[in-house]
């Protein structure tokens, strides 16, 4: 329990803001936002998309059977067994949700960004949520809103991809890739830590160093806990950034930790209602990804899953934690959006 009060203490605290407008149904009226740059918005975002040809691929830890180091890359058995997976056409975001495309969604719908209220680090924090290029932070209704919110004003299929989606796409098509880096591996300099700080840099994904040095930058007290812009690291081979990094990101299903076993073979969407519980008894949803890179002792593999209750509530007391979920989403449909 002192870990766990130590890990929270750390992370970013958050609260709703108008709690019960999130709870209801959403108002789709293009509030304060103007039919260009709404039309201009629908465009960047499709400029965004990056399509993904349907196909079959073997999902979940393949590390033991097919990976050149014959051994498992989770430790969780969750990831297992391998199973045969054949999916359908869609296209993905490049990156994920922007703060300035999660803005644009709040104006549009007459809703505020959560207030504030950190334990620590609060200046920085509201700092970070309004750089532009940075992932938004949301719980997973929030990031299924957003998507349905990009379906009813493109008029287009966007919704939270499922998870065989996201690790289809994080491993390039199923291509037995252990990350999301331009070539599935971790790259990093050489440099030694130091009395001062120091440390490796990364190559095609980020370090501590990376994150603490671009808070430096900015001025900001948040060190290796920093959010970095959505492209700062090469995307992987299919064009996706930071799927390995920079933030965990919901998907559609449900968490259970036994789906591997049952999970239909064609366009898995996890189980149709909750089934696994969290420590405090709560519902959850998948995250996949990792939220922020440790390459020097691995982590962020494609194949791992977490769970986590919806809300993002990290506690019993319903304090709710949002520093590393983000999210991206899928329009599903056959054909290439232009």
């Amino acid at each position: 329990m002192k870990i766990l009060k130590v890990s929270i203490f750390l992370l970013v605290f958050l609260s709703f803001s108008g709690c019960d407008q999130l709870e209801s149904e959403v108002d789709y009226k293009e509030l304060g936002i103007k039919p260009i740059e709404m039309k201009h918005f629908i465009e960047e975002v499709k400029r965004g998309l990056v399509f993904v040809e349907g196909g079959e691929y073997l999902m979940g830890d393949y590390g033991l059977e097919y990976g050149p180091e014959q051994m498992p890359y989770d430790g969780d058995e969750d990831s297992r067994p391998v199973h045969k997976v054949k999916l359908s056409t869609f296209s993905i975001a490049r990156f994920k949700i922007s703060n300035k495309e999660f803005e644009m969604y709040l104006k549009s719908n007459g809703l505020n960004l959560r207030s504030f209220e950190e334990v620590l680090r609060q200046d920085d924090w509201k700092n970070i949520h309004s750089l532009p290029d940075l992932p938004a932070h949301m719980d997973w209704y929030e990031a299924d809103r957003y998507c349905n919110w990009l379906a009813k004003v493109s008029s287009l299929p966007f919704s939270l991809p499922t998870e065989a989606q996201w690790e289809y796409a994080a491993r390039s098509r199923g291509q037995f890739l252990m990350v999301a880096t331009d070539d599935g591996t971790y790259k990093q300099t050489n440099d030694d830590f130091t009395e001062y700080g120091g440390g490796p840099k990364g190559i095609n994904i980020s370090t501590y160093r990376d994150r603490e040095e671009f808070a430096r930058q900015m001025g900001w007290s948040t060190a290796g806990l920093t959010p970095l812009p959505v492209d700062r690291f090469p995307p992987n081979p299919l064009g996706l950034y930071a799927m390995s990094d920079n933030g965990l990101e919901w998907v559609k299903d449900w968490y259970d930790e036994n789906y591997y076993q049952y999970s239909p073979e064609i366009d898995p969407q996890g189980p149709e209602t909750p089934v696994t519980k969290d420590y405090f008894g709560r519902e959850t949803k998948v995250l996949r990804g990792q939220a922020r890179a440790n390459p020097s002792w691995g982590g962020g593999v494609n194949v791992h899953r977490t769970s986590a209750n919806p809300h993002g509530y990290a506690s019993e007391d319903k304090m709710i934690v949002l520093g590393n979920k983000t999210a991206r989403c899928v329009v599903n449909s056959l054909n290439r959006i232009e």
